[in-house]
């Protein structure tokens, strides 16, 4: 008869298991990276398609090429600063690298206006910043050097009522001019990177162009509490894997290369990611792998080009840096949306998402009281699986005097108590395992819930009410965990309390248990957890009060 205890007891201690597992995951994952003495050097990818990539250089090689790397020095260069309503953004005019993103509509921490999140960058002790090139027969990039750019101006910036912002790199290749573009769009974190070649001589010009994110791996800093790691490593659409991903350590120890059709690479992270998008309609070639130094390269290499002599032509691809906003990214590439990870009930996390979203977006602006209103519907839709569970609580609770009465009677015969607790049940109409199917059923879309809170930036510095300035971090006055263990006390005193002098003091102590975990829980999901107790409280009550006057 203690079956459906004994089910959320388990559930319970499974749940608090993983928290352990991911807390200490947590915690070695935010170990503090020694700093780096040296100043990173200059790395591009070398790949060729008859030979194997060399660990020590990174920039992709078709075949012999020429030195382009000439013009002013190192010391002499000027960073390109390029500002928008959504970035702002450096380029280096060697190679015409992006060599910082700051995304401007998003804080550093929160109630910091003036210190927008940086999302790519090179300093002495970091480098993250997303490289492109031509490779080939007439590539300006080789493992010899990159090439150094002229511009216009050293400083753009996206006007009032200008929706688009053109940034042009030039170079002199002999007879050929290339430029090399940036567009950017007014409130997209999508940039259009494209090569305009002006073949001038008298011979055809062919290269291929490269795409490629270098980074180091350390851990960006996480505002998340107790429970929650984040994915930080690399993701890529491969033939096999619509979402294919790997950690810093699995692409050190096993480097992936593929081509597919189409097809993106990205560096992922809590809340935010980068990636590159080739053309979609040629077979790019993708490669994670780790360069030297601590670096890691994820990258892609489009087909060669071939430009008649006295012709024009353009190689381009796509850089996203920004948020993991579910829709855009749909918008962007096939499954590019998937590195916002639910994990793998995405196909239940996903739904509810779209559900949470459109509560936001037409009924209530505050993200707060749409996970409240999200919590009704999901209770709503769930009911008769969980009034099934409550009505056989509620006659269990209803009987238990009987039940304890005949367990005093036959406390020295289990057979006789087990055939007279059957009799009970049957008489009754009590089905002991009623609860459990529902309480199984609903774990699926508890945790779906639990990574889909986790994973959506929409709540990254959202306030609700009151002192909860921020959903996606832990209550500062610890007040929500406080009610959340208060309505799990008043919650069990709603359903028969088990006979077994253990079983009570465990199912006492839960409450403060689960209290002491959700401490450092984001705001949001203890919010969750709140509104999802109390609608069970009503619940409960409503049908014990019905079972008792024998109406259910």
């Amino acid at each position: 008869m203690d079956w459906q205890r004994y089910t959320l007891l388990g559930g319970i201690a499974a749940v608090v298991l993983a928290l352990i597992y991911q807390w200490n995951d947590f915690q070695e994952r935010r170990a503090p990276i020694p700093d780096r003495e040296t100043v990173v050097r200059e790395e591009l990818p070398t790949s060729s398609p008859a030979t194997q990539t060399r660990a020590d250089n990174d920039v992709p090689q078709l075949e012999a090429q020429s030195d382009t790397a000439a013009g002013k020095s190192d010391a002499q260069r000027k960073l390109i600063s390029v500002t928008t309503d959504v970035f702002d953004l450096l380029i280096d005019p060697r190679g015409g690298d992006i060599v910082k993103v700051a995304l401007r509509r998003y804080e550093e921490e929160l109630h910091t206006p003036d210190r927008p999140l940086i999302l790519l960058n090179q300093t002495r002790d970091h480098t993250y910043i997303a490289q492109s090139g031509l490779i080939g027969q007439n590539g300006t990039d080789s493992a010899a050097g990159r090439p150094l750019f002229t511009v216009a101006e050293t400083k753009y910036a996206l006007k009032e009522g200008q929706d688009t912002l053109t940034v042009d790199l030039t170079l002199k290749q002999g007879e050929t001019d290339i430029t090399k573009r940036f567009t950017f769009h007014r409130g997209d974190y999508l940039i259009e990177v494209t090569y305009l070649v002006d073949n001038r001589s008298s011979e055809a010009w062919s290269a291929a162009m490269f795409g490629q994110i270098k980074r180091d791996d350390q851990e960006p800093p996480v505002d998340v509490g107790i429970g929650v790691s984040p994915f930080l490593g690399a993701a890529m659409h491969t033939t096999e894997e619509n979402y294919f991903k790997q950690d810093f350590e699995d692409i050190a120890e096993k480097p992936t290369r593929e081509t597919v059709e189409g097809g993106w690479v990205a560096m992922v992270q809590h809340y935010f990611l980068s990636a590159w998008i080739p053309p979609q309609d040629e077979r790019n070639t993708f490669e994670l792998r780790q360069l030297s130094g601590g670096l890691y390269r994820m990258g892609f290499t489009s087909p060669p080009v071939a430009i008649a002599p006295g012709n024009q032509g353009t190689l381009s691809a796509a850089f996203y840096a920004g948020p993991k906003d579910v829709y855009r990214l749909e918008e962007i590439s096939p499954y590019l949306d998937l590195t916002v990870d639910y994990g793998w009930l995405w196909w239940i996390a996903k739904p509810l998402f779209g559900v949470l979203h459109f509560i936001q977006s037409h009924i209530a602006s505050n993200w707060g009281w749409a996970i409240i209103l999200l919590t009704v519907f999901i209770k709503a839709l769930l009911f008769p699986l969980s009034a099934a569970g409550t009505k056989s609580m509620a006659r269990m609770r209803k009987f238990a005097p009987q039940m304890k009465k005949l367990q005093e009677q036959y406390k020295d015969n289990r057979q006789k108590l087990a055939e007279e607790t059957m009799k009970l049940y049957r008489r009754e109409k009590i089905n002991p395992m009623g609860g459990c199917l529902p309480i199984m059923l609903q774990m699926p879309v508890f945790i779906a819930l639990y990574w889909m809170l986790t994973e959506t930036v929409e709540l990254r510095h959202a306030p609700w009410i009151f002192w909860i300035h921020d959903l996606s971090a832990k209550d500062p006055y610890f007040i929500l965990p406080a009610l959340m263990g208060l309505s799990m006390w008043f919650m069990q005193k709603l359903n028969p309390q088990p006979t077994d002098p253990t079983q009570a003091r465990i199912m006492q102590l839960m409450p403060v248990m689960m209290t002491f975990f959700f401490l450092w829980f984001p705001a949001g999901l203890v919010l969750y957890w709140i509104a999802n107790n109390l609608i069970t409280i009503a619940q409960t009550w409503y049908i014990n009060k019905q079972v008792d006057a024998g109406k259910v």
